[in-house]
């Protein structure tokens, strides 16, 4: 007998970024299944869209190692109760949403009890530990990537991943308006314009502030009129920032320090100085040449060294894509001053460098164009709708139940 009832579907977001992946895989999931319901951990932006969220995300909102370990015994209550009740709903699919600490062990414990089951975001198999792909491919039935690279790793490990692009590839125009981004800013349509973003938390303002602030007074000191704007991630970094900032003169030369706005204060620049990690992502998709910087500290710097847990000598997403997009495999589109390297002087070196070389920059801006392609599966649909497709694909009635692990 055909199964006529509308699919249950479960979606598993631990954290905010997630929310907003499950949002927007939510709108797409139910264009092909409007009478779909959908529960599992969400947010506010997933609630939004008639989503039952049976626990608070918040309860999964954890950063650092120490936050963890102290409330593992809550985590793993709360991760028993939900493998037991998604075991007893049983629901056509299963979609763990990034949080791979927490998802994977749910995805692993309901795969071997028979439900479908796949894991969204791929954690970095291509710069950490490769062999990863084998314990995700026992959690997971399809992984999900964002990146092209990502699935011949998986298939070298003979697990079943898809290329679905990544979100915010849809988020930037392919050709940025630096023109409207000043406009709304308020900065001067003629003027060199340098974005500065030392990170989205105080950990990394305490080891990048000082030498990507020191940085930008020089860079200013050398090249007349230029304007620089500092957009912070959250209240808490502004108030910081306002205090580093408080002994800057004000006149027209001194920052702009905006309450977010990260994305257009990018637009607005000719060239960013900023922290590795996903800014540099989004300064590509905004098509702007970049200064990329970054520190941890000297223990943890030595451990990975020692035990050689970085698989790539390029830590930037754009020189990665470059390398993996078959740009050359020793290409290195934008400077990248790591540790030691990270100084305030070789940073205004690097970034006036760009200023001064405006062929520099257009080459740059080329390739940053046929990388945001290369980041779009389907140039048509969105990546949450190449999410969806690929979720479809697995959703048959799942086989008899069989006891899981406990």
């Amino acid at each position: 007998m055909t199964n006529t009832q509308p699919p249950l579907i479960a979606l598993l977001a631990g954290e905010d970024s997630g929310d907003q992946l499950g949002a927007d895989l939510l709108t797409a999931l139910r264009r092909r299944w409007p009478d779909a319901r959908f529960v599992g951990i969400g947010g506010k932006r997933m609630q939004a869209q008639g989503f039952e969220s049976w626990y608070d995300i918040h309860e999964l909102s954890l950063f650092g190692f120490a936050e963890v370990v102290s409330h593992l015994p809550r985590l793993l209550r709360l991760r028993k109760a939900l493998v037991a009740r998604l075991l007893a709903a049983r629901p056509a699919v299963v979609v763990g949403i990034d949080a791979p600490d927490f998802n994977l062990g749910v995805e692993r414990r309901l795969k071997q009890a028979g439900l479908r089951t796949v894991h969204y975001v791929s954690p970095s198999v291509w710069a950490w530990r490769e062999k990863r792909a084998e314990k995700i491919g026992r959690s997971a039935d399809r992984v999900l990537c964002l990146f092209p690279m990502e699935p011949a790793i998986y298939a070298r490990h003979g697990v079943d991943a898809r290329f679905t692009g990544h979100p915010l590839a849809d988020r930037f125009p392919l050709v940025s308006d630096r023109a409207a981004a000043r406009e709304a800013l308020q900065l001067p349509q003629d003027a060199p314009v340098l974005a500065v973003l030392p990170g989205s938390r105080g950990s990394e303002l305490a080891r990048l502030g000082e030498p990507f602030l020191d940085a930008a007074r020089r860079a200013a000191a050398a090249l007349p009129g230029l304007r620089v704007v500092i957009p912070a991630a959250n209240p808490r970094m502004l108030e910081m920032l306002r205090t580093r900032l408080a002994t800057t003169t004000h006149d027209a030369s001194a920052p702009l320090l905006l309450d977010g706005h990260a994305h257009e204060a990018m637009q607005a620049a000719d060239v960013v100085l900023l922290a590795s990690g996903t800014a540099t992502l989004e300064a590509m998709l905004a098509k702007r040449p970049m200064v990329v910087g970054y520190r941890v500290s000297p223990a943890s710097y030595r451990i990975a060294k020692l035990l050689r847990m970085l698989k790539t000598d390029v830590y930037a997403l754009p020189n990665i894509l470059a390398r993996a997009c078959g740009m050359g495999e020793h290409t290195v589109l934008v400077p990248e001053l790591m540790q030691d390297d990270c100084t305030a002087a070789k940073l205004a070196d690097a970034t006036l460098a760009l200023f001064n070389d405006s062929e520099r920059r257009g080459a740059i801006v080329s390739a940053f164009e046929q990388l945001h392609r290369a980041l779009r599966a389907d140039l048509d649909g969105s990546a949450a709708d190449a999410a969806a497709e690929a979720i479809g694909e697995l959703m048959e009635p799942p086989g008899p139940l069989s006891p899981g692990p406990g």
